[in-house]
């Protein structure tokens, strides 16, 4: 089961990409939040993690 969606604090009300992040046990939720019944891509916590660690680090830069 998933928490709540949170929505990113890079979101705003201009129209931009936007994301929100639901956690669970042992996953992690992820949908567009200008369309949540279009789908959830799923991954478990760890990879994530590696993910998310990536981005804020500046790797995955274009």
């Amino acid at each position: 089961m998933l928490g709540a969606w949170r929505k990113s604090s890079r979101s705003n009300s201009s129209g931009g990409s936007c994301v929100e992040l639901a956690c669970g046990d042992e996953v992690r939720a992820v949908r567009d939040s200008k369309n949540p019944g279009a789908g959830v891509l799923v991954v478990g916590g760890r990879s994530a993690a590696a993910f998310l660690a990536a981005v804020k680090s500046g790797r995955l830069d274009g």
